[in-house]
């Protein structure tokens, strides 16, 4: 039997509250009923991400692999389905999947991430590669990421009327104004939902590879935020913060192949959304307190950046040279 991380059972009762107890206490024989029904033995120390385990296996000539059994959550169920459409394209390959058990065996990895590169300019780049690898057809039953633009409208009016922010009204209104244009008429693309440099893995097959996808359809330009959000400290410390944006935005339209402009308007959105997040639910390193407003005004801070006309770069491929 496998020992649960203690790190991961905390943040699992924390984020999940009663609902993880059952969970947590049945994760060891989950984990030992599909060892045993994959033909699996353990292979080094369990880790964890932020909502599964991750048990390194080896399954007799197959060689090595991981066993990943995440928490039951409407967040995580099409995960198995974008990486049978991807089929190792610019991700991990599935080789097993038990939905009903929220468990995949996946191909091996390293654990070195991208986010671990120092050269900020090759870590755009190699994003925005992945991102156009896995631009693929999405398939069938996916959600569509369309079919949330009425509540990120809704959401966005609330949160600006409810809340007391330091937004201005021209910043709030170009959210609202990208979801009303792109957010409506998105292309049946499957989208990774989450690619950050975290979840690209150095990996042997390929040089990187994604891993942890929410699997959407829509505009690949989406996960522009989530690459923004990744490197947003390192983006606010530098001497012309504004012309380091345009440079990382820029590049991963170029590398991903593109449109520049809806790059950067889904970046905004994503980083109005992250600033009305922070005040009504906090961030899971930053709940109070210092942390948090200063996380909060870097959100503010990125969102009316992004929203300038006067953004010190021109809107073109070739952000990076």
């Amino acid at each position: 039997m496998i020992t649960v991380p203690e790190a991961f059972a905390w943040g699992t009762r924390e984020r999940e509250g009663d609902a993880a107890a059952g969970w947590l206490a049945e994760l060891p024989g989950i984990v030992a009923e599909l060892l045993d029904r994959w033909g699996c033995v353990p292979d080094g120390g369990v880790t964890h991400g932020g909502v599964g385990v991750i048990v390194p296996v080896r399954r007799g000539a197959s060689g090595p692999a991981v066993l990943k059994v995440s928490f039951p959550h409407p967040g995580n169920v099409h995960e198995p389905d974008a990486f049978a459409a991807w089929r190792g394209r610019g991700a991990v390959l599935l080789h097993e999947r038990d939905d009903a058990r929220f468990a995949m065996l996946l191909e091996r990895a390293d654990t070195a991430t991208l986010a671990e590169v120092p050269d900020g300019d090759e870590v755009v780049r190699i994003a925005g590669r992945i991102s156009r690898r896995l631009a693929v057809a999405a398939p069938p039953g996916l959600p569509r990421l369309r079919g949330r633009a009425d509540t990120w409208e809704e959401e966005l009016r609330r949160d600006a009327a409810e809340l007391t922010h330091a937004l201005a009204p021209r910043v709030v209104a170009a959210a609202r104004a990208t979801v009303r244009e792109l957010g409506r008429d998105q292309p049946d693309t499957l989208v990774h939902g989450d690619l950050h440099p975290g979840n690209i893995l150095r990996a042997e097959r390929e040089p990187w590879l994604a891993v942890d996808p929410k699997g959407y359809a829509g505009d690949p330009a989406y996960d522009s935020g989530a690459l923004l959000k990744s490197r947003a400290l390192t983006l606010a410390r530098a001497d012309d913060p504004r012309r380091a944006v345009a440079r990382a935005l820029d590049g991963f339209a170029d590398a991903a192949e593109l449109d520049p402009e809806r790059v950067w308007r889904w970046a905004q959105f994503h980083a109005v959304e992250t600033a009305f997040w922070a005040r009504r639910h906090g961030f899971r390193i930053a709940r109070e307190g210092p942390s948090l407003d200063h996380l909060t005004a870097l959100a503010d801070q990125l969102a009316t950046l992004l929203t300038d006309p006067r953004r010190g770069a021109p809107r073109r491929r070739g952000g990076i040279s």
